[in-house]
């Protein structure tokens, strides 16, 4: 399967969340810039799931269901730290949009991903989206597990 996101910064004064959200738990056990498996826990549910290397904002990722003892188990084994965070779904027009409010060593970082069928389609964007991180790898979870988003210089990021 290809995975197609673009991924934004959140204005945080212009998004608030709206219900509990989903508590996520993810590490990894490969977490390399051309490609990464990563275990989750999601809710109630696991997940192993192979990522390749992007091409601009699409690339290859597989994900399988496993148990969640199993995915205990396996969060034990990561490389460097779980990156955790709370999901919350937003529909807007035809797309769906996944805000994730980052804790622990991530803290004070939101992010926002739409997936697309293909990568011409241009979703309108939420008011509370800003600057676009698509191909910016600081942004990604496996970099966040290593490079933790408390632990920027403030003329790094944001």
């Amino acid at each position: 399967m290809v995975e197609i996101e673009r991924k934004f910064l959140v204005d945080t004064k212009k998004w608030q969340p709206s219900g509990n959200g989903t508590q996520i738990k993810q590490g990894y056990l490969l977490a390399e810039t051309h490609k990464t498996v990563r275990v989750r826990v999601k809710g109630k549910q696991a997940f192993l799931t192979v990522k390749g290397e992007p091409e601009g904002i699409k690339r290859t990722e597989l994900e399988y269901e496993i148990p969640v003892k199993d995915a205990g188990i396996l969060l034990k084994m990561i490389e460097a730290f779980p990156v955790e965070k709370t999901r919350y779904i937003e529909k807007r027009g035809d797309f769906t949009w996944e805000i994730d409010v980052f804790e622990g060593k991530n803290k004070g970082l939101v992010l926002a991903e739409v997936e697309l069928e293909n990568e011409n389609q241009q979703p309108e964007l939420p008011e509370w989206v800003t600057k676009e991180v698509s191909e910016d790898e600081r942004y990604f979870n496996y970099y966040l597990s290593k490079n933790p988003f408390s632990t920027w210089n403030k003329n790094q990021g944001q």
